[in-house]
């Protein structure tokens, strides 16, 4: 009776988040190019019809996962550290994303070796790696918008990239190595950014002169046509 009222009490896994846990299994297991639908869809007990309801592919499912992680990370805020730098927030975001990720490591190394075979793929899990970024950044209180908006996130996502490399051989509970690396990316990170500001500041004049010379044809279009409509109603009126 107590192990059916277990059974009761808990949530069932939606078929979309079985399928993404049976792909890491699979691919902590082998090569992730070698993972085909059928067995990931067995893995999970969903049909194949399941499969294609959740995902459309093996590399959606993968961005499945990313999402996911994006979720347990931006539902786990921690309040407390509004008071901290810019730094400091997104250093407890990120290692909050380790933290989720870590039942999956040996399947995320899978895909990393994976993505180095591969670029096409290297290059839209490149996207989906650029957008959880994105909502990192807002996570930690950080913009991520504006002119230099995309350059950020391109930023972290590469700097991301480096700190997984260290995460997947830290044999370390602590995860000193990982937690260093973290922080030396983020101080590289701050002096790019800081450079960028800067640029942004001192392109300023130089963005309202353009504009002012590219705009000025059309004011000078416009006043003349308003000026010909003007003679033009006056001699209708004649």
């Amino acid at each position: 009776m107590a192990e059916a009222e277990s059974i009761i009490g808990e949530t069932p896994k939606s078929p979309r988040l079985r399928i993404i846990e049976a792909l890491m299994a699979l691919a902590a297991e082998q090569p992730f190019d070698e993972i085909t639908i059928t067995e990931i869809a067995a893995r999970a007990s969903v049909t194949l019809a399941d499969f294609r309801d959740a995902f459309p592919s093996k590399g959606a499912a993968l961005a499945g996962f990313s999402r996911h992680i994006d979720r347990i990370v931006l539902d786990g805020g921690n309040p407390d550290l509004a008071v901290e730098d810019s730094r400091e927030r997104l250093f407890d975001v990120l290692m909050r994303r380790l933290e989720a990720m870590a039942p999956y490591r040996e399947g995320l190394r899978s895909v990393s070796e994976w993505l180095r075979r591969t670029p096409l793929a290297a290059a839209a899990v490149n996207q989906v790696v650029v957008n959880s970024m994105r909502f990192m950044l807002e996570a930690a209180g950080i913009e991520s918008e504006g002119a230099s908006g995309a350059l950020k996130l391109q930023g972290l996502a590469v700097a991301w990239a480096r700190i997984l490399n260290v995460w997947y051989d830290d044999g370390d509970p602590g995860l000193a190595k990982t937690m260093a690396a973290l922080d030396r990316e983020l101080i590289r990170g701050e002096r790019f950014v800081g450079r960028l500001d800067s640029i942004d500041r001192m392109a300023g004049p130089l963005k309202a002169l353009t504009r002012a010379i590219f705009e000025a044809p059309k004011r000078a279009r416009s006043a003349f046509d308003d000026r010909r409509a003007g003679r033009d109603g006056r001699a209708r009126n004649l």
